[in-house]
């Protein structure tokens, strides 16, 4: 046996001689590696040739237009020479990319190889009638015949049909979507457009489950509050949006519905919002119960205050807003609230000495809300930073920059396009938040750093001695302080703490100081009353300035404070999230992840709790007549773990302030000013809180 092979690229081609009693040849060429021929002759004792030709290759699967694809197999040499057995000619470099029917025409790779294929197949046809022809001339009659039927056939055959793309699994609108769009069609674009469609298709199943979905938790959710009260919807769409609005028509309209209902009220926002409302204390007692975790406050309501308050004690959540509090609560302990009481009498007097020089007459028509404020504010910037900006008397960057956010938050409200952020900071009012929150940052970040830097350089021994005969203010409280693990509070989280108190304590003190007021003005029996049991406690002394000890010597007007924070409490209601069932005392349950609001005004005006709502009775709180009611009925600080942290701040500072102004003026209602309340993040007016202020004379 003698075997020969050689191997020309792209062909391979195998040769096989036979020198037994039956001479054979076996011819093998692979043009290409989708195509491969084989021819087998073989000379027997009888003087008959056989002749065998096999061709495998996958000219079946390509499809007819990448076969008719215009440039394939162009390049080439003239057709390939026919004497004797030879290669393929020699390839060109591949067409380049060419500018067709004014669009660049980039050839298709996959395509044009296929195409050659088919050329190696006819090319190898010609090479076997070239062979046998020489064989011919050697005297072998039968081979010209045999192989012309042979090339007949391999010329006369079918072509083998082109593939149907949508068989090659691309869609059936591909093709019209490109013709919609003019372009010319090609594998890649079709198989490109079939896969964004197929995307498509994707996306919108997915969104229609997930819509699914959403629907089926709706439908399951209103089955278990179909439970719950309801009052007369506006439509289907906007449910009893627009029917409670923030003024005080629409605070009447609320004091209709708890004329009928005294426990829990369901209303709706919109068609899919579901709001549970809790106006009775034994309802409000399983939410405002539960721990911080069950009963997280909601973001719905104080997400806008976010970027300006941070992670503070008012919107942070699990176990930060539980080291938080621990480690807040020392800075509120009477011994760090009574050297503030020094702070409160200076500030107050700063604003009766203002009011002197404004009364042109006996008697000044001033705005309460407006003096009050600065007056809290100052007050807030003494106690928290030992800053003395003089707020009082002109107005600083930082009093203008927290007075604007309370606006802004309060506006941004009411605008429901600018509840997305994207929009909302692309607007005036977005861009002047911004700038005012810089502005509040920069300032408390500057202390945080200017305090701490004294406090390494000096440690804290000796930095403490150096406070001997100061008042220790917020800030350097929560410098000191340190959790279990002897971690201390970063500048950042100070931060959000200093800014989480400028803005509670100032804006609801200063609400809850002004109805104060304005319901003395009003009642003139119960000012003089509390004017008296003033000046009992302040006979005989040269200075007019309350201590600690004396809060406890004003019981009445203590009365008096507190039903005006029950007839006009400084926020009227506060939400929490349910994550979990809260099951209710009469065994009804509020579902996992419904919107929680504990109406602090619907509960201090709910006709079942408190008779006689309407009416101002500072004897409700008479300390010598104490009523049988929840200790959740009176709820103006909040309750539960939650509640306010500052409300023996806030209590202390608003008795000073009531006390000393009785004490130097006499109060009267602004007749032609009518007060309109209005409910925002405070409980506010419309038009402000305007009393006749009359200086009175100096004590003997």
């Amino acid at each position: 046996m003698l075997g020969v092979q050689v191997f020309v690229s792209p062909m391979s081609l195998s040769l096989s001689l036979s020198a037994s009693s039956s001479p054979s040849l076996h011819l093998s060429v692979s043009p290409s590696p989708a195509l491969r021929l084989s021819l087998s002759v073989a000379l027997h004792a009888s003087t008959t040739l056989s002749l065998v030709l096999s061709v495998s290759g996958g000219l079946a699967s390509v499809p007819a237009q990448r076969l008719a694809r215009p440039g394939a197999g162009r390049g080439r040499a003239s057709r390939r020479g026919r004497a004797g057995l030879k290669g393929p000619g020699r390839r060109t470099a591949r067409s380049e990319p060419r500018l067709r029917c004014g669009r660049i025409w980039i050839p298709d790779r996959e395509a044009e190889a296929e195409a050659e294929t088919r050329e190696d197949l006819l090319w190898a046809e010609e090479a076997v009638g070239d062979s046998l022809q020489c064989a011919h001339s050697c005297g072998e009659a039968l081979l010209p015949t045999s192989i012309c039927q042979l090339g007949s056939a391999l010329r006369t055959a079918p072509a083998a049909p082109s593939p149907n793309p949508r068989n090659l699994g691309m869609l059936p609108v591909t093709e019209h979507l490109l013709y919609l769009l003019g372009l010319e069609k090609t594998a890649f674009r079709l198989y490109a457009v079939s896969a964004l469609v197929l995307s498509l298709l994707f996306f919108l199943c997915r969104l229609l489950i997930q819509l699914l979905r959403f629907s089926w938790r709706c439908y399951i959710t209103c089955r278990r509050l179909s439970c719950f009260p309801q009052p007369p919807r506006r439509n289907w769409l906007l449910g009893h949006l627009g029917m409670y609005l923030p003024n005080e028509t629409g605070l009447q309209d609320e004091k209709k519905v708890l004329d009928n209902m005294h426990h829990v009220i369901l209303v709706w926002i919109g068609p899919i919002l579901p709001l549970l409302v809790l106006v009775h204390p034994d309802y409000i007692k399983p939410v405002v119960g539960a721990s911080a975790a069950i009963a997280p406050k909601d973001d719905l309501f104080y997400g806008f205050l976010k970027p300006w308050l941070g992670d503070g004690l008012l919107l942070s959540k699990g176990e930060k807003w539980s080291r938080h509090r621990r480690l807040l609560t020392p800075a509120f302990h009477f011994d760090i609230l009574k050297p503030y009481m020094k702070i409160f009498n200076q500030c107050t007097d700063i604003m009766h000495a203002k009011w002197r020089r404004l009364a042109e007459g006996p008697v000044v028509s001033l705005d309460m809300f407006e003096h009050i404020s600065l007056m809290t504010l100052d007050t807030l910037q003494k106690c928290v930073f030992s800053h003395n900006s003089n707020c009082q008397e002109k107005m600083s960057d930082y009093i203008s920059a927290i007075i604007e956010l309370s606006a802004l938050v309060v506006q941004r409200q009411y605008r429901v396009h600018h509840h997305i952020d994207l929009i909302y900071y692309l607007t005036a009012d977005g861009r002047r938040f911004r700038q005012a929150c810089d502005t509040v940052h920069r300032f408390t970040t500057e202390v945080i750093q200017e305090r701490r830097r004294a406090l390494h350089q000096q440690g804290a021994e000796a930095w403490l001695k150096g406070k001997q005969g100061k008042t220790l203010d917020f800030i350097d409280v929560l410098l000191l302080a340190k959790d279990e693990d002897g971690k201390e509070l970063s500048d950042e989280d100070i931060r959000a703490e200093a800014d989480t108190f400028m803005f509670e304590g100032h804006d609801t003190t200063s609400s809850g100081l002004s109805w104060v007021l304005f319901n003395l003005a009003k009642y003139p029996e119960y000012q003089e009353k509390c004017r008296e049991e003033i000046r009992e406690v302040m006979r005989g002394r040269e200075l007019e300035e309350l201590e600690w000890d004396d809060l406890t010597q004003l019981p009445f007007t203590t009365m008096c404070i507190k039903e005006s924070l029950r007839q006009f409490p400084p926020v009227t209601l506060v939400s929490r999230r349910c994550t979990e069932d809260i099951k209710l005392p009469d065994g009804r349950v509020i579902p996992k992840g419904i919107i929680c609001l504990v109406s602090i005004y619907g509960t201090h005006h709910n006709p079942t709790v408190w008779p006689d709502s309407k009416v101002y009775n500072p004897y409700r709180f008479d300390p010598d007549n104490p009523q049988q009611r929840s200790p959740l009925a009176y709820v103006p600080f909040s309750a539960g773990p939650r509640n306010c942290i500052g409300q023996s701040f806030a209590m202390a500072e608003m008795r000073v302030a009531v006390a000393l102004t009785l004490l130097r003026f006499r109060l009267s209602v602004d007749r032609t000013r009518k007060v309109r309340r209005k409910p925002e993040l405070i409980l506010r007016t419309e038009n402000g809180i305007w009393l006749n202020v009359e200086p009175l004379p100096p004590r003997a």
